[in-house]
């Protein structure tokens, strides 16, 4: 059967604070602002990522794995009213996602430690992570949170984002419930990670206002960075 899966390109730079600023106002003249951002243009993305006592999907990204694979479960701006389970597949260079939306009944029992209702769940990917975290010991291991700010582009199906303020809190089963105590995932507290996202091309007008002095393209990511604290 062929994979019908929807891949896409996947660069991701870290800018400083003052290209962020020439860059958004290029980029402001030809993108939209993501729609489900707030008045500033911003919204807060908090994830927890999945791993064993292996560390096996840090290892694999350190190690730079071709075909590699991470569970994370993903909300917005404290809202637990839209919780999504992702699974992001890297191959070669090129990414894919899947998604299913869960309940907040069913991310608390997650949280918890009672993952049976996992197993017998309708949607596929529930199921799957049930079955990796039976025998390859997956389990919640960290939060990542930081501040996103979305730009879409039609041609090439183009999304361009700046995140910034990234920060970790190594997992806790009650994090939700009362004041989170994290600290900042980077070097600085002013870094900024630019991520651009687009299927078959990078429309010549986007690469043009995307350019500044000395931008190298790197493997950042925000797990691997968060793990160095534990």
């Amino acid at each position: 059967m062929p994979d019908e899966r929807h891949y896409r390109h996947e660069l991701k730079y870290s800018v400083s604070f003052a290209d962020y600023i020439s860059m958004r106002t290029r980029l402001k003249a030809v993108m939209r602002s993501d729609p489900h951002a707030g008045s500033d243009g911003r919204y807060l993305v908090r994830s927890i990522y999945f791993d064993n006592s292996d560390d096996k999907v840090l290892r694999e990204k350190i190690d730079g794995v071709n075909n590699r694979e991470k569970f994370r479960i993903r909300y917005y701006n404290d809202d637990l009213s839209y919780i999504i389970l992702e699974k992001k597949t890297k191959t070669d260079r090129l990414s894919t996602k899947d998604g299913v939306v869960i309940s907040e009944e069913e991310f608390r029992k997650i949280l918890s430690g009672d993952f049976s209702f996992m197993r017998d769940h309708d949607a596929d990917l529930v199921k799957e992570l049930y079955a990796k975290m039976s025998y390859q010991r997956l389990k919640p291991r960290l939060l990542v949170s930081y501040i996103r700010e979305p730009y879409t582009y039609n041609a090439g199906n183009v999304r361009v984002t700046f995140d910034s303020k990234i920060r970790t809190s190594l997992f806790d089963r009650e994090f939700i419930d009362r004041k989170m105590s994290d600290i900042s995932a980077t070097d600085s507290p002013q870094d900024m990670i630019l991520e651009i996202k687009y299927d078959a091309f990078l429309p010549e007008i986007i690469q043009d206002m995307i350019q500044v002095p000395e931008l190298r393209q790197q493997a950042f990511s925000k797990y691997g960075a968060s793990r160095r604290f534990g």
